[in-house]
């Protein structure tokens, strides 16, 4: 063990011997599917949970794969011979994967998750000891410098980041590694940074196991590493935007005041991007008394940049505190600390007249538009991972709007979005409905409201006439004057290209 408390890391500087160790793990099945296909969906589930009775119960086999779901993710000792059979198990010893135990056992030093790429890749994500799979368990209890695996979080951000081959990337504060590991499959060049090096260290374990090239690891804080005459294509963090009073924990605490790591990122963001370069961050955000939470979150946007900010869920002070309470483990220590420790949440809110707490995903874009486009709404409902080509589309239809005034709009053509449906709301036998409502299947599955204009409006939306054209059949139809229609549709046409269920037919 180190002086933290934690186990020491297998050196990362012996790509040979990881690249072996990967092609043992996956001859063995080692695998996000042939894990699935060995425990069966209900004890999957139950590892994301951070339960592991049910995967224990269903290793209890001497099959390869068996033996390495117990030595890399349940933390069994395994026998020594048993394991040579299946790894090179001489070389993990001696680059510190596996140590020897009492008898003629061995055990794992970290963690090693396998991990499902979006093209079907295998790769595996390392991380410390009992953090591979489901949330923190109460690590902070061990220890503030442990490096957790793979969370919802991660998955979030990793399904949002939009994935067009750029030149250069940047993974801030990157944990284990994995906005990392996807970075690396479509930009040149990757460049991690940590405050934590044992971070940085994981992160080069996580993408050698998983055959990925190398990052460019730095270690600082936010953008401290990062040179002043250094731009990049794309930028994303899962930074530690827990607000709590204090910096307990390296891998959740953000350690200033509020929510002033969230606002620094994202404000100091912009100056590092390259023009049509994204920024994609997750967030939390104060709602404090008195203010606009929206007007809070638009205060932050950098100049220079277009900017599409989504709460997904807000809780109040008390349920947050909870949370994290929980992530940390403290419910399970003294009842006296656990109630001095919520205490010191609830004075740190009510000093600063917070009210709740708001969570979901700022993205930036680099723009030369004289006025950028900024956009805060509230979206608590489903969506369809991945969202990356969503979030792409969108920043590239304001691009559109901005350059067509609305006499360049009724020229256009449109087309229908896929997968949009039309409901109708009204009282059984009525001669028309109250509300027409469109509603998208894909992506971020909105819902809007239009009138029997947008309605058969967008219907006929094929790319085949343009969109005065269609209204002026439209005013034919309903007895309208096509001039004073042409006149106030457009809004409404605006309203349905931006979210995405019509899209201009180039």
């Amino acid at each position: 063990m180190t002086d933290s408390g934690l186990a020491p890391l297998p050196a990362s500087d012996r790509p040979d011997i990881a690249a072996r160790l990967r092609d043992a793990l996956l001859a063995a099945s080692f695998t996000a599917d042939g894990l699935l296909d060995l425990l069966g969906a209900p004890a999957y589930a139950a590892l994301a949970r951070s339960e592991t009775v049910p995967a224990l119960r269903a290793t209890r086999g001497d099959t390869p794969l068996e033996t390495l779901v117990r030595l890399f993710l349940l933390q069994q000792p395994v026998p020594y011979a048993r394991v040579r059979e299946i790894l090179p198990a001489g070389e993990a010893l001696e680059a510190g994967w596996l140590i020897r135990l009492g008898g003629d056992e061995v055990a794992a030093t970290v963690d090693v998750r396998p991990y499902g790429g979006p093209d079907g890749e295998d790769w595996f994500i390392v991380s410390d000891l009992g953090c591979a799979v489901g949330g923190a368990g109460g690590v902070g209890q061990r220890d503030e410098g442990v490096v957790l695996g793979v969370g919802g979080a991660s998955t979030t951000l990793a399904g949002i980041t939009v994935r067009t081959p750029v030149a250069s990337a940047l993974d801030l504060g990157t944990g284990s590694g994995i906005q990392a590991l996807h970075a690396a499959q479509h930009a040149t060049r990757v460049t991690a940074t940590d405050l934590n090096p044992r971070a940085l260290h994981t992160t080069a374990l996580t993408l050698s196991l998983s055959g990925a090239p190398a990052a460019d690891l730095r270690e600082g804080s936010l953008f401290a590493p990062v040179r002043d005459d250094e731009r990049f294509d794309l930028i994303v963090s899962n930074p530690p935007f827990v607000i709590s009073p204090g910096a307990r924990l390296t891998y959740r605490d953000g350690g200033m005041g509020g929510d002033d790591l969230c606002r620094s990122l994202v404000q100091q963001a912009g100056e590092r991007l390259t023009e049509g370069g994204f920024a994609q961050f997750l967030a939390n955000w104060q709602h404090v008394a008195g203010e606009d939470w929206q007007d809070r979150l638009r205060s932050w946007v950098p100049r220079g940049c277009d900017a599409w900010i989504v709460q997904r869920e807000v809780q109040d002070i008390t349920q947050y505190a909870e949370l994290w309470l929980r992530d940390a483990g403290d419910h399970r220590a003294d009842p006296v600390e656990y109630q001095a420790r919520y205490d010191a949440w609830l004075d740190e809110f009510e000093a600063r007249k917070v009210r709740a707490v708001g969570f979901g995903w700022i993205t930036l874009r680099g723009t030369g538009a004289a006025e950028p486009s900024v956009t805060v709404e509230e979206w608590p409902h489903p969506v369809e991972q991945p969202l990356g080509e969503t979030i792409r589309a969108h920043f590239e239809r304001l691009d559109y709007l901005r350059a067509h005034d609305d006499a360049a709009l009724l020229d256009s053509h449109f087309r229908l979005a896929a997968e949009v449906v039309q409901e109708q709301v009204g009282l059984p036998g009525a001669e028309d409905p109250e509300h027409v409502v469109l509603r998208q299947h894909r992506g971020m599955r909105r819902a809007t409201k239009v009138d029997t204009v947008g309605a058969g409006f967008a219907g006929v939306c094929d790319g085949t006439l343009s969109a005065g054209r269609i209204l002026d059949a439209i005013a034919q139809l309903v007895g309208e004057d096509p001039v004073v229609l042409r006149d106030r549709t457009p809004a409404q046409i605006r309203l349905l290209v931006e979210q995405g269920f019509l899209e201009p037919v180039r």
